[in-house]
């Protein structure tokens, strides 16, 4: 079973130490996967390049809509060079700054670009029970696998029951569950609004909950022969996943 963290790459300092506390306090953590935040200055492939120092599998975020599909991946060397062997595909948000350039390449189009440029890496793509409807998650997935996609990595999920039925839609040895805090209100209108997440009557925005569904989604995970990334958003490490990882 793959067990892998989300760490966000504010800076390298940060990212190190958050590192050296998964290596030393979640001894059953085997892998990393770094987000693609452009209002930081380190890309996700970067950070990935510090957490080889720490873990051999390691995951950048890649946003499609930064990949020119009229040129090379840019990319590419970066990766060969030093031993980035699988990365996610995501959409991307469009960047506040207008100066980044991006391109009308969606998730499909940069799965295959991976898939013909660099066919010894292993790519990930998404799987959102909460975008659309679960008929037309099933078809883009299945659209997301003819290009090329080695896997999913899934919304974070907040209902077992949801999660049971997301076991259907693709193979669950292929599939990282997600698993993330939601601690206020106000985060979760934030991803009632923004990501259209339905929470279950019994969801309460405590540490503790947040736990139990932690250590069931794990649970879940493992019975399912499944592998699970947990993203600790505006959680203590340690407060979050202690005693479970």
């Amino acid at each position: 079973m793959r067990i892998s963290i989300e760490l966000t790459p504010r800076n390298l300092d940060s990212l190190v130490r958050d590192l050296r506390t998964v290596r030393e306090k979640l001894p059953r953590a085997n892998m990393i996967n770094i987000p693609d935040l452009l209002r930081f200055n380190i890309r996700s492939w970067e950070g990935c390049r510090a957490a080889k120092a720490f873990y051999p599998r390691v995951v950048p975020h890649i946003r499609a809509i930064d990949i020119d599909p009229a040129a090379p991946l840019a990319i590419a060397a970066y990766l060969r060079q030093h031993g980035i062997n699988e990365v996610l595909v995501v959409t991307g948000d469009k960047p506040q700054d207008m100066n980044h350039k991006i391109f009308p390449t969606t998730s499909l189009d940069a799965i295959s670009k991976f898939k013909r440029e660099l066919p010894d890496i292993a790519v990930y793509a998404t799987l959102n029970p909460y975008r659309q409807s679960f008929w037309d998650e099933r078809e883009l997935l299945k659209r997301k696998m003819d290009a090329g996609a080695d896997g999913f990595f899934t919304q974070p999920i907040f209902d077992l029951r949801l999660m049971d039925l997301c076991a259907e839609l693709a193979d669950p040895g292929k599939v990282f569950w997600g698993a993330s805090p939601v601690q206020s209100e106000k985060s979760r209108h934030y991803w009632e609004t923004t990501n259209r997440v339905v929470f279950p009557k019994e969801f309460r925005p405590t540490l503790d909950w947040n736990r139990c569904l932690a250590a069931a989604v794990f649970q879940r995970a493992k019975a399912l022969e499944s592998n699970i990334y947990f993203m600790p958003i505006r959680a203590d490490l340690m407060e979050y996943l202690g005693g479970i990882v």
